[in-house]
């Protein structure tokens, strides 16, 4: 995938989203539906920077992330569409209306045309250990660290009708770059899948090598600079110096993310208790790693 995004018109509002960002799932130009976050929503306008910028980077490391896309939402489709709304309290307002961040509903071709898939969010842990792309999240942790993602590995699951086993989907990237802060108080527990035996056939650094390699030899600046060209200006206020301060830390990091891991091995051994050398003889310890005097 190239460091840009696809451009879409929204015809028909779906549904309401669950969700602290106030998502609606709405049918675009092209076909496919999409989950919508809009420029007004609770968690903050960055929040749509971050989700597009997270898409891109996830798709060039191979990881399961849906197709995302710039939404273009109109007035009249917000004024005819009674939910199409963000509550606030006690109150509500309109959504707003121009460009939005969509990430691609799951959906399969039927004999009746198109068919949404259903799609779970939790599942019993004798389905989750039976998901068909499991160790994709320890792919995901790889990206978590780099890009500092404060929140829990968010995922979601589907599966084609008569098919039994699901396959992970991971969502929910705005608070990667620490949501609205753009940038990296790195933790060991933030970004961890809460479903510890996902990380149970970690035994060292090199299970974690097919990512650590891609992140180092696929992504450069350059294609982290034609990534961020993709977000429309508005989405982060037209605020270019933070844009560029975030460039330069994701590409920093790039190369610091083995420590990442290892640190995080080293602090939480509940997740990985297979890992069977010491994490902190792996790399030198973790300094400063958010925060390079060089970048300042």
């Amino acid at each position: 995938m190239s460091g840009k995004s696809t451009s879409v018109f929204a015809l028909e509002h779906v549904r309401r989203m669950r969700g602290g960002a106030q998502s609606q799932l709405l049918r675009c130009s092209d076909g496919e539906y999409y989950v919508v976050k809009f420029q007004n929503n609770p968690q903050g306008i960055r929040i749509l920077a971050n989700e597009l910028l997270a898409g891109i980077l996830a798709k060039r490391l191979g990881l399961p992330v849906p197709e995302c896309a710039v939404v273009k939402v109109s007035a009249e489709l917000i004024r005819h569409s009674e939910e199409l709304v963000i509550q606030l309290g006690r109150g509500r307002v309109p959504c707003r209306s121009g460009l939005c961040f969509g990430s691609r509903y799951p959906k399969t071709l039927a004999a009746n045309g198109t068919c949404l898939l259903q799609v779970q969010d939790l599942l019993p842990e004798g389905h989750f250990r039976g998901v068909t792309n499991l160790s994709d999240f320890v792919g995901m942790l790889v990206f978590d660290k780099w890009t500092g993602n404060t929140d829990d590995r968010q995922s979601i699951f589907f599966r084609n009708q008569g098919q039994f086993q699901f396959t992970a989907l991971m969502i929910d990237n705005g608070f990667c770059f620490n949501g609205q802060e753009w940038n990296f108080p790195d933790a060991p527990r933030r970004g961890i899948c809460a479903r510890r035996f996902v990380y149970k056939n970690v035994k060292g650094i090199e299970a974690f090598e097919e990512w650590t390699s891609r992140l180092e030899h696929d992504i450069d600046e350059s294609f982290l600079r034609s990534a961020l060209e993709a977000i429309p200006p508005e989405w982060y206020e037209r605020d270019e110096h933070s844009l560029l301060q975030l460039l330069k830390l994701l590409n920093y990091r790039r190369t610091k993310v083995r420590d990442l891991l290892c640190a995080t091995a080293l602090k939480l051994p509940e997740f990985f208790p297979n890992w069977t050398c010491a994490p902190s003889e792996s790399r030198g310890p973790v300094v400063g790693l958010g925060a390079n005097p060089a970048l300042a």
